[in-house]
């Protein structure tokens, strides 16, 4: 059955937005050329869109000749600004971008551990607000934040999880409070940082792999076929909790000592350099278990205790992900969080060469391409794509 005129309108509109989105200003012989469309249904859209309010006149192309011809159409950036939070349980990071994601105002705010509930939600959101006036936007759209912690598939909030700060959920309802009309979404920071990889990072070309995150806690996000993986309870990844060898005890439903969590957990981490003979950092958290990791990479050649502790923990990561491996068959890993990071190629590369020798299935295991910046720019991609989705919409008649 034949799409009717205004369904057709509407799906060439979705189109010509897409393709100015991803290449940038165009002519309307550009989008013509790029669409497929005619000449007078390209003239159409490009005067419907106009008078949306979606796309304008950014300039001429110096290509053609003075005149209607040359005139580049761009998306219309602040028809609505946008915000991506890092939630962590030491902080929050913040950015404000346009509707086409360029980054126009960042915050951050320490948050510590005996910083009490109310004080640690209104430092967040000021922190928020601060930012958002920075970047001149009068009003949010779209809201995306990146917490740990699972999320309920059916409702889409952020689970009240044990070991968790209790302004972790207070700061989303808040959120949604003090900023009047605007989209506020929550998704798990290893699910994010995900995304952000197959967007822009280090799984650009696959549509299948997973991504283990090796930071203070343990975790993994699948993508399975270009989708992200939930699962029935928003549970998929907790790899902290499985069972593995070598620890001498099992995991327990509240509690992950036992299980992945306490081979490559950031304590684990600081406590196997100090078993090699390397300098114990400050703090057994993730920060700290990075610093030990990139030390070691930075004295790997040469220094025997370096050396040893690399081998030692790119052993311990290879035994979850083989499991994972085994499982799903994701044909490349890509290990990301704190320690991931800081291991960069040089840990990335002895995993591969312990998984390869424990599973028989070719699996490429890649460092995050995104460096500390992943969880925020997933928040962003998922705050754009939720606003775009609903501005590019056709209008309801």
């Amino acid at each position: 059955m034949p799409a009717s005129p205004s369904t057709a309108r509407a799906i060439n509109d979705r189109l010509a937005l897409r393709l100015l989105q991803q290449e940038g200003p165009l002519t309307a012989g550009q989008l013509k050329q790029l669409t497929g469309l005619s000449r007078p249904s390209v003239a159409d859209l490009v005067e419907r869109l106009t008078a949306s309010g979606l796309i304008t006149v950014v300039g001429e192309s110096g290509e053609q000749r003075r005149g209607p011809n040359a005139r580049l159409y761009g998306i219309v950036a602040d028809r609505a600004h946008l915000a991506a939070l890092d939630v962590r349980t030491e902080g929050v990071f913040v950015l404000v971008s346009d509707l086409l994601g360029r980054v126009l105002a960042e915050a951050s705010v320490p948050i510590g551990g005996d910083t009490g509930t109310g004080s640690a939600v209104e430092q967040a959101v000021a922190a928020v607000e601060s930012a958002a006036k920075e970047a001149g936007a009068d009003r949010l759209h779209t809201v995306g934040i990146g917490a740990p912690g699972l999320i309920d598939p059916a409702t889409g909030d952020l689970r009240d999880s044990a070991g968790l700060p209790a302004w972790h959920r207070i700061l989303v309802t808040t959120l949604q409070d003090r900023l009047p009309g605007a989209r506020v979404t929550v998704e798990n920071e290893t699910n994010l940082a995900a995304l952000a990889e197959q967007r822009e990072g280090a799984a650009r070309d696959r549509d299948t792999f997973v991504l283990l995150w090796l930071g203070h806690g343990v975790g993994a996000a699948v993508v399975l076929d270009g989708a992200l993986r939930r699962g029935a309870s928003g549970g998929t990844g907790e790899i902290g909790f499985l069972p593995v060898p070598g620890t001498g005890a099992l995991p327990a439903a509240t509690d992950c000592d036992g299980g992945f969590h306490s081979l490559v957990g950031a304590a684990a981490v600081v406590r196997l350099a100090a078993e090699c003979g390397l300098p114990v950092p400050g703090a057994p958290d993730g920060p700290g278990a990075a610093e030990a990791v990139r030390d070691a990479v930075a004295r790997t050649s040469g220094d025997a205790a370096a050396g040893r502790f690399l081998c030692a923990l790119a052993d311990r990561i290879a035994v979850g992900a083989a499991s994972v491996v085994a499982v799903l068959d994701p044909g490349c890993v890509v290990l990301g969080g704190e320690v991931g990071r800081a291991g960069g190629a040089v840990l990335a590369g002895l995993v591969r060469d312990r998984l390869s020798r424990m599973s028989p299935l070719a699996t490429e295991v890649r460092p995050s391409g995104l460096g500390g910046t992943a969880v925020l720019r997933g928040a962003l991609l998922t705050a754009r794509d939720r606003a775009q989705d609903e501005l590019f919409a056709p209008p309801e008649r």
